[in-house]
């Protein structure tokens, strides 16, 4: 037999040997159905394969009720397998029993023996899927059907074998640890789960174990705690390990089944190495016209480490003239890169030499650091055609205002550093002189003026000067140049604004009309002092004089109390206004005075002649808004009138005015002076037949207005036809009302010449469609309109 059928046989028989124990406790037996779930005094049913005697010696002495049987999982034979056997007292072999099974399984996983009470197992079980199943037995006339006992419910447990591998639901798994750590250092932790019952037998109790792995780590086999086993493990040598663990079940004992999966160990770097330089002297060559803050040359020291552990800074920590050179570090590439800090001179200084030392950011005490570099960095400089050099770099002149052209305002003076020294040339960028009001001498720099110049239009002028080398035009500087105008008074005071000053008819003498102030374009350095005078002809001005302020302004005063608008609505009043410059300026300006009305508070009410006839309280404005409420009460009373009258105006149109009773058309074209005989009516009819004839139906006919005719061509009568007509039209129920608008079909035999008129022609103009006038552009566009026919007018 294999050994695996073995194990199970044995397992199997283990199994059985625990059920008979748990069962027969002492030398009692179990009953297993019952009337009840306690002490029991009625029928029993028992366990398949007791004897009589026991049976005797199980209702002499009852015991607490087992109401549990077991089955073996995976159970696979040819036959199903007894679960236990149900049995009553009633089962004597004179009454017709039955044995009924209902509940979970019954009838599908589980078969009862009606006639025995054996219980079998039909399928295969699995304890994983369900561990257990609640039934319920009785017994029944087999006749009668009727229940002989009541229903007693029991539970079949299905017993597990070792039948699951541990399997690792979270695997495979990655960790870390630091590289160097102790030996002993807890690095992860795995679990795996198996899924036979952990509480019976050893099926579910794993050990685990390292299958690949070792010398560098170790697994305890009951917490699967994986640790350090090797000392100094280090990242640098190797970074990355790969562990296969070991789950077994069974306690580990042989027959057990296992699970693998495999632990991904990453070695974490610590800054356990030092920054090193490759080279312990570096040499650059750098020209003496590099830019501030440009590149001279790069360092590099390189750290095994990784990460912020391989960081390093960059110092110069010794040197002659350190301070001319900076070096910076490039986060990037980890670089140390030398740049100037001042400007490098080849007549002064042609080399230098430091001491750079590279040092790691981060410092871990447990690694015997800080960790340090030092290398030595000689540079040789290089000499350079520099540009001219200006002795300053910004220049301020000062030149007064309406200067004289050619006028020389400053100079700017600039030289060539080189030791082969050349001349320099001097020029304007006339990008910052687009007026062009200033000149340079090329040879000595001298700055004159070109143009006058204001200061009241532009105080300050900035220009650009260049030099230039004059053996290399290439070698240029710039300077700037700003240049102030001063201040010369060559303008006149005037007024601040353009003033209008009011005066109230009921005033009083003195009254103070208007305060007036000037302002001066000029800037002088002692500040502004106006002089105010009325001109010569007004000094003795019977009507209005002058105050001074103090502070450079007048008040301008009424002298009497008599101005009335009927006399002099308006007054001019020149003021002369002089400065205290050097020489002094001066200029009139005339001050506006105009005569209003007031209220008793000195309020202006109107200053207009018209207004004063105006009713007192009443302004210009209020009846303006009188006026036009006026107006538009008229408008809105005329359209309401209008309307009615529309409203009110008949739809049926008057025989005076219906155009179809004046327009006829006939073919009668009449003789002319020679036709002396009235006109007649048989024109009317159709000369063709009366079934052609459509009367009028838009207004009911009245026979008495009707003209009489004995008759007509063809002998037919008309006052017979229109009789005919009006009786077939009043009887008809699809005639249109009286107020319809009709259609007249009649329209004669024709003539020879055609219709003179253009009334009801193929093409009249209510046929014709216009509305390409519209696409010939805005010209056209009215003309469209006036000939497009739009839907109302073809009603109309």
């Amino acid at each position: 037999m294999p050994k695996r059928s073995e194990e199970m046989l044995a397992d199997l028989w283990t199994s059985l040997l625990l059920v008979w124990i748990t069962c027969v406790p002492y030398t009692s037996m179990t009953p297993i159905i019952s009337q009840s779930k306690s002490l029991q005094t009625g029928s029993t049913a028992l366990l398949h394969g007791l004897t009589e005697g026991q049976r005797v010696l199980s209702r002499a002495k009852r015991g607490w009720v087992w109401n549990q049987m077991f089955v073996l999982e995976e159970f696979s034979g040819p036959d199903p397998i007894l679960v236990g056997r149900l049995h009553t007292d009633l089962d004597v072999g004179s009454t017709p029993i039955k044995y009924v099974l209902a509940g979970e399984g019954a009838g599908t996983i589980f078969a009862i023996n009606e006639n025995t009470g054996d219980i079998h197992a039909m399928k295969r079980l699995d304890r994983e899927e369900k561990a257990e199943y609640t039934l319920t037995a009785q017994v029944i006339n087999r006749d009668t059907n009727q229940p002989l006992e009541p229903p007693s419910e029991f539970i079949i447990k299905v017993q597990d074998i070792n039948d699951n591998p541990p399997q690792f639901i979270e695997g495979p798994y990655r960790a870390s640890v630091p590289e160097m750590s102790q030996v002993g250092t807890s690095v992860t932790r795995v679990t795996a789960t198996d899924a036979d019952d952990p509480v019976y037998g050893n099926s579910a109790k794993l050990v685990y174990s390292i299958v690949e792995g070792q010398p560098y780590f170790s697994i305890d086999p009951n917490t699967a705690i994986i640790k350090i086993a090797l000392h100094g493990m280090d990242r640098e040598m190797r970074e990355e390990y790969l562990v296969v663990i070991q789950a077994k079940d069974m306690g580990g004992h042989m027959g057990g089944l296992s699970g693998t999966t495999t632990v991904t160990v990453t070695l974490t770097d610590v800054n356990d190495n030092p920054p090193k330089f490759s080279k312990s002297l570096y040499e650059f060559v750098i020209p003496e016209d590099l830019g501030i803050g440009k590149a001279g040359g790069k360092v590099k020291a390189n750290d095994r480490d990784i990460g912020e552990n391989a960081k390093s800074t960059y110092n110069i920590i010794d040197g002659d003239e350190k301070d001319i050179f900076e070096i910076t570090t490039d986060t990037q590439t980890q670089e140390g890169i030398l740049r100037l800090k001042k400007p490098l001179d080849f007549e002064n200084k042609k080399s230098y030499t430091l001491k750079v030392e590279a040092a790691n950011i981060r410092f871990d005490p447990n690694s015997g650091g800080p960790f340090k570099d030092t290398a030595t960095v000689k540079i040789a400089v290089e000499d350079s055609d520099e540009p001219p050099i200006f002795s300053k770099p910004m220049f301020v002149l000062q030149v007064d205002e309406n200067a004289p052209i050619n006028t020389v305002i400053g100079t700017v003076t600039a030289r060539d550093p080189d030791v082969t020294s050349s001349l320099v040339r001097y020029f304007i960028d006339r990008h910052t002189d687009l007026e062009r009001q200033f000149n340079i001498n090329v040879d000595d720099g001298k700055i004159t003026l070109a143009k006058p110049l204001d200061r009241e239009t532009d105080t300050w002028h900035n220009i650009t000067v260049t030099a230039t080398e004059v053996r290399n035009h290439s070698q240029i500087s710039r300077a700037i140049v700003a240049i102030r105008v001063l201040d010369i008074n060559d303008n006149a005071p005037e007024f601040a604004t353009e003033y209008e000053a009011f005066l109230c008819e009921n005033g009083k003498p003195g009254q103070v009309i208007q305060t007036v102030s000037a302002v001066d374009k000029d800037d002088p350095i002692q500040g502004h002092y106006f002089e105010y005078r009325l001109i010569p002809e007004m000094l003795n001005n019977p009507n209005f004089t002058i105050k001074n302020n103090g502070d450079n302004s007048i008040s301008v005063l009424a002298k009497h109390d008599t101005f009335r608008r009927q006399k002099q609505e308006m007054y001019f009043l020149p003021i002369i206004v002089t400065d205290n410059g050097n020489p002094p300026m001066s200029s009139t300006n005339t001050l506006t005075i105009r005569v209003c009305g007031c209220s008793r508070e000195g309020i202006v009410q109107s200053c207009n002649v018209e207004a004063y006839v105006l009713p007192i309280g009443l302004s210009m404005g209020a009846l303006i808004a009188i006026l036009a409420c006026i107006i538009l009460l008229l408008v809105i009373v005329v359209l309401f009138v209008t309307l009615r009258r529309h409203k009110n105006k008949p739809l049926i149109i008057k025989d005076d005015e219906d155009v179809r009773e004046n327009i006829i058309r006939y073919d009668d074209e009449g003789g002319g002076e020679e036709d002396t005989e009235a006109f007649d009516i048989a024109t009317l009819q159709n000369p063709d037949g009366i079934n052609g004839y459509l009367p009028r139906k838009d207004i009911k006919p009245d026979l008495q207005f009707m003209p009489r005719q004995s008759g007509g061509p063809n002998g037919v009568d008309v006052d017979e036809f229109i009789n005919v007509r009006l009786h077939e039209a009043d009887n008809d129920p699809t005639a249109p009302p009286y107020d319809s608008i009709q259609i007249y079909g009649y329209e004669g035999r024709g003539s020879i010449a055609g219709s003179l008129s253009s009334l009801e022609t193929a093409s009249s103009d209510s046929d014709q469609n216009y509305d390409y006038l519209r696409e010939w552009g805005p010209r056209f566009r009215r003309l469209g309109e006036l000939y497009s026919v739009g839907e109302s007018d073809k009603e109309t």
